[in-house]
């Protein structure tokens, strides 16, 4: 059976490197250029292979074809078929324009790119035929030998020669923000990835140098693996998306029924002839599919994501606005995302006196402490020693951001931690190397754990400044400063040291000691060229400092976030390649868990069923040392368990699991392409704290998208009412509204209202209710007694009086009612003029639920007044434009019948004022019992 690629990997790591040489058919000459030419057509080109992708067309075509926009087509023929052409092309039109205008963000907001491979380099330097040469990095194949240095992007999955100092940043497979050190021999660290003579597709060199031979490229590598794990992931439907589908079914079904109600009605009560009961009862079916639900949805969607772009939130997708509102778990990486992705010294021990180190990030605007006071190292001798130690011994630059920028270095987040530290400290560093100039370098290994460097003081003697692990500083110590006074190096004082090491440690903090001495006159190496300073003669009976503790510290706006979202029953799983001590002390140090939550490691989750997995992530747990497909799996057991997922991530190893989760989050400052692609939801500030903001403002959407459905679907009742006036009467009352006029409303002074309801802020206390059920809908019972049996029904009275109010002044009962002329155009005019001035109360009335409009301001959303002021002025066109009489069959009104309109919407405002109070009573009183 063939093996597994982690198998293989293994086993090249462990292989000896002349059989390895032997089994790729290389040697250190490389290959010659007719056998890498063979091998390129036998293995392809080394490139990620993109997911074919699917034509423009077909992505156009696909806004066209949604279950409501084919409502509304079948809605059109069936309008024209029942002879209202007008109406038919009207309904057509707003479908082409709505699938046009969500096409257009749907096409502005993801644009295709080749983004795998931009994240590898446009050249590599080779060996072939005995000689350096650099080619194209697509021409690489396995077998060649190539060359690595500090900055470059690694090819290809490669087995390392002769490393110095070679360490690489792997957080883009791993998530774990420490670069991780190369060495020859074979070693296996944690997790996955962990071969440390390998070198992955994909990761940056941060510092050294090296050969290496390609063991794998292209879509072979584990880059590529991942590639495919993400492609072969296909995007779930959005909740949103479910949910309009049942909507439209809901609605359809609504409309149907009255249809054929109507048309029952029309044969048998009112006794018109078949064909005519036909028409009428399609007219009824049209005039109860609310046509403007799906523009304004749409339209209330982009302006979500407008306001959410301006959280530093950028959605890809309009329908993925919602389902934020609806999650239930956040899968979370740590490093960039919880932390600031910037390791911090925040304490030093010394043997005679310990420090506190205040300021966060790479800034420098902290302070050196002792019991809270100001420390000035220049009086504080140890202190001073150790600082200069972090100076002179230090290969890493650091460039402070701006406000506005990322700071960046060039080297080794620990390094760049102790850099910052001797800034705060106010230590010149460049005077420093000048005053002690270095002579030689012993780099840091894995073996020992250690790195040296000797300088010549002013004195002329030599110095070596050591640090390193703390074990590995204590097997060649023998001798303490404390208090400016060095003595010898205890028992006890090597169990101090190693308690308090492991006291920080179990805070989560990583730990680097500091040695020097002084090669006097009576050292042996005093006499001795540089050539004979090895490790062997200098890291020997040095002094030791003192400790330096880092970690990379918590955003500073990640803990209100939490509390945010333990209020909104939303929990977190911290899912992180980094250590099991560190992501639990982080987690339980933000409030995400308690000290007693159960942490889970890449190993342990391998030997778990899908069941236990399952049953674990119901509960308190994080995840630590976590490969690719972990994370997949992770998000995929949460499903399994009937949760709303969102997931963050920034490397490569994220991808699989942001395009599988409801809603993928990536980062957008240090987030790889691959990941962005890959996710719904892009964070530019790379901030949690936005996440939490952009699931208020999903709440938000969806609550507003109930409240403008409760707004459109109001006025259905009143269009309904005249024609069951008209049944109920046989035919003796005409029909007080024109089809052309219920059209008016629903696609005219309808439309601006509501998509100012879409733009409500968030009502008071949204974040402290639970995340709405899955098996809620948009259409619930309470929208629906309110559309039908309160707003609707109180308009349908207002508009069916208003419409016999104007045939009583003319005459009525006295004199029959007119199916046409002046008398009917004006009843029937203002019978829709007291539809749209309730709906401008209903307007009004929707634009919270519970809370008092007057809480949030009565005239704070302009949206909704400019839909007032429009709708309004409609209406007055609709009545006094020839042209327009003649098609909606209005007429003018009186100043008696405009005053009577204007009254309309006061008292329906302050009915429903009076509802909310008592509702807001209740709930008061059932809190407190």
């Amino acid at each position: 059976m063939q093996k597994n690629k982690s198998t293989l990997i293994d086993d090249y790591a462990k292989a000896d490197p002349t059989q390895l040489m032997n089994k790729f058919q290389t040697g250190n000459e490389g290959l010659s250029h007719a056998e890498a030419a063979r091998r390129l057509e036998k293995y392809g080109e080394n490139t990620i292979r993109q997911a074919k992708r699917r034509s423009e067309l077909l992505i156009f075509l696909e806004n066209f074809t949604s279950l409501m926009a084919i409502l509304l087509w079948v809605s059109g023929i069936i309008a024209i078929f029942a002879g209202m052409l007008e109406l038919g092309i009207a309904i057509w039109a707003v479908n082409v324009i709505n699938g046009c205008f969500s096409y257009w963000q749907q096409h502005a907001a993801q644009k295709a790119t080749d983004s795998l491979k931009k994240m590898l380099p446009s050249y590599v330097k080779v060996r072939r035929d005995g000689k350096f040469q650099q080619i194209k990095v697509e021409q690489l194949v396995p077998g060649d030998i190539f060359d690595i240095q500090a900055g470059d992007s690694i090819p290809a999955d490669a087995r390392v020669f002769n490393p110095s100092n070679l360490q690489v940043d792997e957080s883009s497979l791993t998530g774990e923000s420490v670069p991780v050190e190369k060495v020859a021999p074979y070693q296996h660290g944690d997790g996955e990835f962990a071969q440390q003579n390998i070198v992955f597709a994909g990761t940056i060199c941060t510092s050294g140098t090296a050969s290496a031979m390609a063991l794998a490229t292209g879509m072979v590598t584990e880059f590529g693996r991942i590639a495919t794990l993400t492609e072969s992931q296909k995007k779930t439907m959005y909740p949103l998306e479910r949910e309009l589908n049942h909507l439209t079914r809901q609605l359809t079904v609504i409309a149907i029924m009255i249809g054929i109600a109507f048309f029952l009605l029309a044969i048998f009560f009112v006794k018109y002839p078949v064909t005519k009961s036909f028409i009428f009862a399609l007219g009824m079916i049209v005039a109860f599919i609310p046509e403007g639900l799906l523009p304004t949805v749409t339209l209330s969607l982009a302006q979500g994501t407008q306001r959410m772009a301006k959280k530093h939130a950028l959605l890809k997708n309009l329908s993925s606005v919602e389902t934020l509102g609806q999650t239930t778990v956040i899968c979370s990486d740590k490093t960039g995302t919880l932390t600031q992705n910037q390791m911090t010294i925040n304490h030093l021990w010394l043997p005679g006196k310990q420090y506190e180190v205040t300021g966060t990030g790479y800034v420098t605007n902290g302070k050196i402490q002792a019991n809270g006071q100001d420390v000035d190292p220049a009086n504080e001798p140890d202190l001073n020693k150790l600082l200069i130690n972090a100076t002179i011994n230090n290969d890493t630059e650091v460039t402070e951001g701006k406000a506005d920028e990322k700071s960046k270095i060039l080297g080794t987040p620990t390094e760049a931690g102790l850099v910052i530290l001797t800034r705060k400290a106010g230590i010149d560093a460049k005077a420093q190397k000048t005053q002690f100039p270095r002579l030689k370098e012993l780099p840091f290994d894995s073996g020992r754990k250690l790195m040296s460097v000797i300088t010549k003081n002013s004195q002329g003697q030599l110095v070596i400044n050591t640090k390193g692990a703390l074990g590995s500083e204590l097997t060649i110590c023998d001798r303490i400063l404390e208090n400016g006074q060095v003595r010898p190096l205890t028992d006890d004082d090597r169990a101090k040291i190693m308690q308090v090491n492991e006291d920080y440690s179990k805070r989560g903090l990583r730990t680097l000691a500091f040695s020097y001495r002084i090669v006097d006159g009576e050292d042996p190496l005093a006499d001795q060229s540089m050539a004979d300073c090895t490790i062997e003669t200098a890291e020997k009976h040095m002094i030791f400092v003192g400790l330096a503790m880092m970690s990379d510290p918590p955003r500073p706006e990640i803990f209100e976030a939490v509390k945010n979202c333990r209020r909104a029953n939303i929990r977190i799983i911290m899912v992180t390649g980094d250590s099991p001590v560190t992501a639990k002390s982080i987690a339980t140090r933000i409030g995400i868990t308690s000290d007693k939550v159960r942490v889970i490691s890449g190993d342990e989750l391998d030997k778990m069923s899908d069941q236990q997995l399952q049953e674990a992530v119901k509960h308190e747990v994080i995840f630590a040392r976590v490969a690719p497909e972990h994370k997949f799996r992770i998000v995929s057991m949460c499903q399994k368990n009937g949760e709303v997922v969102a997931s963050t991530g920034d490397g490569v190893n994220d991808a699989p699991a942001l395009k599988r989760a409801d809603i993928g989050i990536a980062m957008g400052v240090t987030g790889t392409d691959v990941a962005k692609d890959a996710a719904d939801m892009i964070l530019t500030d790379d901030n949690f704290a936005s996440i939490v903001s952009a699931i208020e403002e999903g709440r938000t959407v969806y609550s507003n998208l109930q409240k403008f459905l409760l707004y459109i679907l109001t006025s259905n009742v009143p269009e309904a009412a005249p024609s069951v006036i008209f049944l109920l009467t046989r035919g003796l009352v005409p029909l007080p509204l024109t089809v052309m006029q219920i059209l008016t409303v629903d696609l005219g002074t309808d439309l601006l209202p509501a998509l100012g309801l879409g733009t409500e802020k968030a009502e008071p206390g949204i974040m402290d209710l639970p995340p709405r059920p899955l098996n809620s809908h948009l259409l619930n019972r309470s929208i629906i007694w309110k559309a039908f049996g309160w707003y609707g029904m109180i308009a349908s009275i207002i508009s069916t009086c208003a419409y016999f109010f104007v045939n009583h002044v003319n005459g009525w009962p006295n004199v029959p009612l007119a199916p046409s002329g002046q008398v009917y155009a004006e009843a029937t005019t203002i019978t829709l003029g007291a539809i749209v001035f309730s709906q401008i109360a209903s307007a009004m009335n929707c634009r919270t639920q519970i809370s008092s409009v007057f809480s949030i301001g009565l005239f704070s959303n302009h949206r909704i007044l400019m839909g007032i002021g429009v709708e309004i002025g409609l209406i007055a066109l609709l009545m006094y434009v020839p042209f327009l009489q003649g098609v909606f069959n209005t007429g003018p009104l009186n100043v008696a019948e405009w005053i009577f309109l204007f009254c309309i919407p006061v008292p329906l405002f302050l009915i429903e004022e009076f509802r909310k109070l008592i509702v807001r009573k209740i709930k008061a009183r059932h809190q407190q019992t």
